[in-house]
């Protein structure tokens, strides 16, 4: 099989957890290769997500560490297959960036999503307008082409709430969120009115932070907490900046982001009392 220079987020997800199975069971390169019938330096591509893996191999891969629950061993074959597979985005890939198009294959492959805001609204709650006039100030000489792309794959993405299995978002957002004017009063009250609908559902639970609480100090940019269905599969962060995306896989990176989104969490208003604030910066604005 081919080697893979980029692999993408769900080819590492697999690599990610194949090797995590090698070592639980105490197993070597050599030991896997000795399975597989390969040179070690294989197992090593496959961990490092530079090449894909067969059935058979995966099969025997999972048979050599010791995953004999059926319901565990479909989960990998599962990710196994999406990790080959392309998605609906597939359709943008010469219209967006590629780190954006690979954060939103992977938004769709989670099953829980912790966002947390500092300035704008995010992306899966954003309306059109708001996100046409976000791009027009963010990239003043976008084009009308490129504008509509962005907010047709921001449409496409909202779908992954209203799915068969819809995504669990549970959102933290700065209160000055809601004063950060984007577009138009019209445009930006339109929005605001948008987020108290979408945190009436069921699986979009959504908390301010008041602007007066000393969590503030600690929101040193906007970043995701991206859960998957496998109880198995270590979550993965995503945080980003004006020029760059980042991702953080290992165990402690995840746990200081986990732990700073409980304290947001616990610091924020509650559910209903962020709705009342949501409210109250409409009634601002009229």
């Amino acid at each position: 099989m081919p080697a893979n220079s980029n692999p993408t987020i769900r080819q590492r997800r697999l690599a990610r957890r194949l090797k995590e199975l090698r070592n639980s069971a105490g197993l070597t390169h050599a030991d896997i290769a000795k399975v597989l019938g390969s040179a070690e330096s294989k197992v090593g591509r496959i961990e490092g997500a530079q090449s894909g893996i067969r059935l058979p191999d995966l099969r025997a891969w999972m048979d050599a560490t010791g995953v004999t629950n059926p319901a565990e061993r479909a989960e990998i074959e599962e990710l196994s297959r999406e990790a080959k597979k392309k998605g609906w985005w597939s359709r943008y890939t010469n219209a967006v960036d590629s780190a954006y198009a690979a954060y939103v294959a992977i938004e769709w492959d989670a099953a829980e999503l912790y966002n947390v805001e500092t300035n704008l609204v995010p992306g899966l709650l954003q309306t059109p307008e708001y996100t046409k006039a976000l791009i027009e100030l963010q990239v003043p000489d976008a084009t009308e082409e490129h504008v509509e792309t962005q907010i047709n794959v921001r449409s496409e993405r909202r779908k992954v709430l209203t799915r068969e299995n819809p995504l669990q978002l549970w959102v933290i957002i700065s209160e000055s969120v809601l004063h950060h004017r984007v577009g138009s009063n019209e445009v930006m009250k339109a929005q605001i009115e948008a987020l108290v609908e979408d945190s009436r559902r069921s699986n979009v639970p959504l908390q301010v932070l008041p602007r007066n609480d000393p969590m503030n100090a600690c929101l040193f940019g906007p970043f995701v907490i991206m859960s998957f269905p496998a109880s198995t599969e270590t979550d993965i962060i995503y945080t980003e900046s004006p020029t760059s995306t980042l991702y953080y896989e290992e165990p402690a990176d995840v746990d200081t982001y986990s732990t700073l989104f409980r304290r947001l969490n616990m610091a924020a208003a509650n559910v209903r009392d962020s709705r009342a604030l949501i409210l109250g910066a409409i009634e601002e604005m009229e």
